[in-house]
């Protein structure tokens, strides 16, 4: 399976913006501290997910990024694949030219697993995710790290 940094980047970002959503409009320079993803990336991504419907940005004072619907209603797939990210566990890419032009042998299986393991992220949403307890405890450690060192963008 190749899942690069860009989809899973892009995955934790948007539940870092779940997780915060109560505080407003998030910047990202809070998820780069948060998340330790670096601000120029996630520009990019978020280009990709604000084109995708998946975040709106608010500008201004106090500005940043809100989800653009309701946690619950965002798949980790939807996400993955707004950011033009695969789960394509083929060596061809899904173009059955695997074995110098032809069909590979197992093909059809690496297939089959491409479109279970794409099933099962889609019916995984970032409120699911939100929900966990395991995560929510993290999201505090991390919100509680930054905001001992005063280093929160939004902070005053």
């Amino acid at each position: 399976m190749r899942l690069t940094t860009k989809g899973r980047y892009a995955v934790t970002a948007m539940l870092d913006l779940a997780m915060n959503a109560d505080e407003g409009p998030i910047c990202l320079a809070d998820i780069s501290r948060r998340q330790e993803i670096s601000l120029s990336y996630l520009e990019q991504l978020f280009a990709r997910l604000r084109r995708a419907r998946l975040v709106r940005s608010v500008r201004g004072p106090g500005g940043g990024y809100l989800l653009a619907m309701a946690p619950e209603s965002i798949s980790v797939a939807r996400v993955i694949d707004a950011v033009n990210e695969s789960v394509d566990t083929t060596r061809c890419g899904g173009l059955s030219d695997c074995q110098q032009g032809s069909t590979c042998l197992t093909h059809h299986l690496w297939c089959e697993l491409s479109d279970h393991i794409h099933g099962f992220l889609e019916g995984i949403t970032l409120g699911q995710l939100a929900e966990r307890g395991e995560v929510q405890g993290i999201a505090r450690r991390q919100r509680r790290r930054l905001d001992d060192d005063g280093i929160l963008a939004s902070s005053p």
